[in-house]
């Protein structure tokens, strides 16, 4: 049978109608947890000099920005703080989400893992907004547009799955491990069963894709040729985002062999990902010409983190927190001790100081934040 099969009929994805998410704006519930005081005041730290040194312009609508922006109300809602309380609505993200005749097609440059990222950002935001009882229509609303537009980007060729991009050349794990959890965060957010049929669909095509390694790892994407594993770089981010996209689909169905689905990639990142125990990009070491990770891929370790916090967020489980809270607290702590930089800074490497060549950019303080969030949430608290 060809790779490049059409769908049936049974597996046709569903778009959902501004109707189904007007009046149930509304943000994730959240699991309470004390949070790690001494960890988030040394984010808060870290997100004050990010902001202020590396965007003091303001937020453009790349995928790296809105992560960020995420990281800042991620933050926000984890320390009590309003510190970055304007920066959304002044952002281009914010700016499009108030302005009710933006383009959603054009805002991420035809990149459908990008419009994925820019639709955490504005879930994110939505919840910081609710939580401090203000309007998160427009975030929320915003989102679902632009939700909509990669429900429309999946096809059968391969079997199924989210294309990269509008281009249609290429199927990645990325875009489809993002179309997971925006789906299954979807459905626990509003409950409309159409978030929930595409989420199951999503993990039965990923499952299936041949993109999950030996080791428990996920390669970058399939050949275009052959719909077979390409071999490619198993960065870290997506060992993370895989996970909290099943963490939600458990919430959503109470199946609980999804969370065991997860931490098959999350305790391989821990075997096969780590120099010292600390997270190692495959691109971390010094290159000849100064290059490393190609800028974007300094926030590939912080999104592990991030998606690690939300994973443990969905599945609410006391055992699986102690499993993760050491190596969560060692990452923060490789981050203060090893990356960061005199200026406040955290830099790209994380597994020694400067070892591995750190570079110092506002993508690389975010990586650091996301670590330090997710340990105030789920480390080990002790003094730093």
């Amino acid at each position: 049978m060809s790779f490049h099969c059409r769908l049936s009929a049974a597996f046709i994805f569903v778009g959902l109608t501004l109707s189904a998410v007007i009046g149930e704006n509304k943000p994730l519930p959240i699991e309470r947890r004390d949070q790690c005081r001494s960890t988030l005041d040394v984010a808060l730290g870290v997100a004050h000099r990010m902001n202020d040194h590396y965007y003091s312009g303001g937020y453009g609508n790349s995928w790296t920005d809105s992560n960020t922006l995420e990281d800042l109300h991620n933050l926000m809602l984890a320390a009590g703080s309003d510190d970055f309380g304007s920066v959304a609505d002044n952002s281009a993200a914010g700016k499009a989400a108030l302005d009710p005749n933006t383009n959603w097609d054009n805002f991420g440059f035809g990149y459908n893992d990008d419009s994925s990222w820019l639709t955490l950002a504005l879930w994110k935001i939505g919840d910081y907004k609710a939580a401090r009882g203000g309007n998160s229509s427009p975030y929320f609303n915003s989102a679902l547009k632009v939700y909509n537009i990669i429900v429309g980007q999946w096809d059968g060729t391969c079997g199924g799955g989210v294309w990269w991009s509008k281009d249609h050349t290429y199927k990645n794990a990325i875009t489809n491990e993002l179309f997971l959890l925006l789906s299954a965060q979807g459905y626990v957010r509003f409950g409309d069963p159409a978030f929930l049929n595409n989420a199951q669909l999503a993990w039965n095509w990923l499952k299936n894709s041949g993109m999950r390694n030996s080791d428990g790892l996920w390669n970058d994407g399939l050949d275009t040729k052959t719909c077979k594993n390409n071999g490619g770089n198993t960065w870290t981010y997506n060992q993370g985002v895989i996970a909290s996209g099943l963490g939600y689909l458990a919430k959503a169905t109470g199946d609980s062999s999804y969370l065991t689905e997860a931490e098959i990639t999350l305790d391989a990142t821990i075997t096969h990902l780590t120099q010292n125990n600390i997270l190692k990009e495959s691109c971390d070491d010094p290159n000849p010409d100064g290059v490393n990770c190609g800028g974007d891929g300094f926030l590939f370790k912080g999104l592990w983190t991030k998606h690690v916090q939300y994973y443990l967020d969905a599945a609410n489980d006391a055992g699986r927190t102690a499993k993760y809270a050491p190596f969560l607290w060692s990452q923060s702590s490789a981050v203060f001790h090893y990356a960061t930089g005199s200026t406040n800074d955290p830099g790209s490497v994380w597994f020694a100081s400067n070892n591995g060549g750190s570079v110092f950019t506002g993508v690389s303080s975010a990586s650091g934040l996301e670590a330090h969030v997710a340990a105030a949430k789920y480390g080990t608290c002790r003094s730093e």
